[in-house]
């Protein structure tokens, strides 16, 4: 189901109201004041997550947000605060940016984090969103669509439950019970819960699913609230929290690893990085540029869902490296991907129709407006991206390195031969015995070097040879944006465009070849008529370099499997201890790198994750285990 923004509507009082629901979205009194009475001081809050590493808060409507901004005030104003706050909410129908600019303008006191929870406002896509804020001491982890369907694929344990949304009366599938015994589930052990409504139905629910309620003093006209605790025993949900000592080797300083090192680093581990090469990005990350946008399906699969997930996440990621004054070189111009033809085209314009997303993230334009916003002529019509763009992964990867401070010790020019575990550690291990470094967790994030480690033999990775091609254009030449048709052509970067890439499966060759120069002008030439004519392949510069992919295109994060039995379930398999990793990125490495690296290092410190349930077991490494790979099949 698309999403729906929310319309700005105010009572004749200047409350906020939803003639949808025909209700108002906060206490006509005082809206701040409920929000600091009912749900944060309903929760025992600040006092309960004083001189803890993390706390976490679950919100089943996120509204207008002013909840989140109350508690994120509350914390920002308590020296003993925790060192990281989560917030976790669910909204079906959000607001867009510019009218939660206009809603949040009447609360000045919150407006420094009020701006800045705006300028990360997401594009109204459904799924789940993750917004660092705060220097990254907060964040917000905000589902957009109906909140059952949410909370059910939520990994987390909150130790704090706000119920809010409009009355049971007037949406009470947000009260039901099926809400409530999803809340119980997703609970931390003493967690508790406040809300404003004092409906027998809400009350006789809550205690059904396993919670203790009481009668409380209420804020304004409402005479009373509720306060509640968990009083049983909840499953497992979320993945353990962070080992003792939080110290990590990682292993290969692509973009898979220097932003598993930077994501690690920003939640206060050590982190050594380890790479064969003298500086990083020497391998497949070190394209002049690559591209960054989704690729979406008609049935909104999980290469949709997840490509959608990574590229926006990724471009949240960037923009704040660069707020910070990092050089990482990214250009959110946009990015054509034009029809092969007709049919093709007619397939596009579904895809648009089916998923309904805002036109600023995805729209279906003509072969006309395709050439307008190109400035040359291209071949057939085709979606626009807006929002997307190219990326220099080399730059990416020492802004990571950058940003991880003083938590990264790097050691180039090191080749680790094998890992041991002995004492509780993993030791990386050159060829001739020597030491490198050793940490109780370790990252594999070697690229096509990792099926070298013994432990990840039995990974489906596959070696794939790209080739791109270098071809000469002067600064503002069109196109002047990324165009995609089977390959993709960037726009001019340093005097050079990038062209390509050839795709070959266990294709050994390092050198440039001249037939792959061709095989990419051909490409070029099909989305962009008579473009690179005249060029010698003979002696057009470029690069090649070594791809890992694995067979279902998906890329593989997580613990990685032990041999053994053959389990029935995911949560059946074995795995090494403290033995990660970030691998099978195939040519999306732009897309896959910063949602993988947020990923594992949410799972090591066993906070809410980024992703759906069923997106985190799509991923997981161990779904070849369950589900091995057909001999030779790469669907890429």
């Amino acid at each position: 189901m698309p999403i729906i923004p929310a319309r700005l509507e105010r009572t004749l009082d200047g409350v906020l109201y939803s003639s949808a629901f025909d209700d108002v979205y906060h206490s006509p009194e005082d809206a701040l004041g409920q929000a600091r009475h009912v749900f944060v001081a309903g929760n025992g809050l600040p006092g309960r997550w004083q001189r803890r590493e993390r706390f976490t808060v679950l919100e089943t409507g996120f509204g207008a947000g002013l909840n989140f901004l109350a508690t994120w005030a509350a914390w920002r104003e308590d020296p003993l605060r925790c060192a990281r706050l989560h917030f976790v909410s669910c909204e079906r129908e959000p607001f867009g940016r510019e009218d939660l600019a206009l809603i949040h303008a009447r609360w000045p006191e919150f407006a420094a984090q009020a701006a800045e929870l705006q300028a990360q406002w997401p594009v109204l896509a459904r799924g789940l969103h993750r917004l660092n804020v705060d220097g990254g001491r907060v964040t917000l982890t905000l589902f957009l669509g109906d909140a059952t369907d949410g909370l059910a694929q939520l990994v987390a344990r909150a130790d704090a439950f706000y119920l809010d949304g409009f009355t049971p009366a007037k949406n009470p599938d947000l009260w039901s019970a099926r809400i409530f015994h999803l809340l119980a589930r997703l609970a931390a052990p003493g967690a508790t819960l406040a809300t404003w409504s004092v409906a027998g139905s809400v009350r006789e629910g809550l205690r059904h699913a396993g919670f203790e309620v009481d009668k409380v003093r209420g804020f304004g006209g409402k005479w009373q609230m509720l306060r509640g605790h968990l009083t049983r025993a909840t499953p497992d949900v979320a993945p353990p929290g962070a080992a003792t000592d939080r110290h990590a080797l990682v292993i290969g300083a692509g973009i898979a690893g220097c932003t598993a090192a930077e994501r690690l680093a920003a939640r206060g581990w050590r982190v050594d990085l380890i790479d064969r090469g003298p500086a990083p990005a020497g391998g497949a990350s070190g394209n002049l540029a690559g591209v960054l946008r989704p690729l979406p399906s008609i049935d909104d699969n999980r290469m949709s869902r997840l490509t959608r997930a990574g590229s926006l996440f990724a471009w949240r990621h960037i923009q704040g490296l660069q707020a910070r004054g990092f050089a990482l070189r990214a250009e959110a111009c946009g990015v054509l991907h034009l029809a092969r033809d007709r049919g093709q085209e007619a397939k596009m314009r579904a895809v648009v129709d089916s998923l309904a997303l805002p036109p600023g993230h995805l729209r279906l334009v003509s072969a006309a407006e395709a050439a307008t916003i190109a400035g040359c002529a291209v071949a057939s019509g085709g979606w626009w991206f807006a929002g997307s763009g190219w990326v220099q992964p080399p730059s990416l990867c020492a802004a990571s390195i950058a940003a991880a401070g003083e938590g990264l010790r790097t050691h180039f020019g090191h080749t680790v031969a094998r890992l041991e575990r002995t004492a509780g550690l993993w030791h990386a291990i050159a060829a001739d015995g020597t030491p490198i470094a050793a940490a109780p967790v370790a990252l594999l994030a070697a690229g096509v070097a990792i099926g070298g480690f013994g432990q990840a033999a039995t990974l489906p990775v596959v070696n794939a040879r790209g080739q791109v091609s270098h071809l000469p254009a002067a600064s503002g030449e069109a196109p002047r944006v990324v165009v995609c048709r089977g390959g993709y052509v960037s726009p001019a970067i340093d005097g050079l465009r990038c062209a390509g890439a050839t795709f070959a499966v266990d294709d050994p060759e390092p050198a440039l070849r001249a037939r792959d120069h061709a095989e990419n002008l051909e490409r070029l030439r099909a989305m962009l008529p008579g473009f690179g004519a005249g060029l010698d392949t003979d002696t057009l510069p470029g690069r090649v370099g070594f791809r890992p992919a694995s067979p279902d295109r998906l890329p593989m994060v997580g613990a990685l499997p032990l041999p053994g039995p053959l389990p029935r379930t995911l949560a059946g398999i074995s795995r090494h201890d403290g033995l990660h990793v970030l691998a099978g990125y195939g040519a999306r490495g732009l897309v896959w790198s910063a949602l993988a690296a947020e990923l594992l290092a949410s799972q090591l410190e066993g906070e809410p994750l980024p992703l759906e349930r069923d997106l985190c077991e799509a991923i997981d490494p161990a779904r070849f285990v369950l589900r091995p790979p057909r001999a030779g099949r790469l669907c890429e």
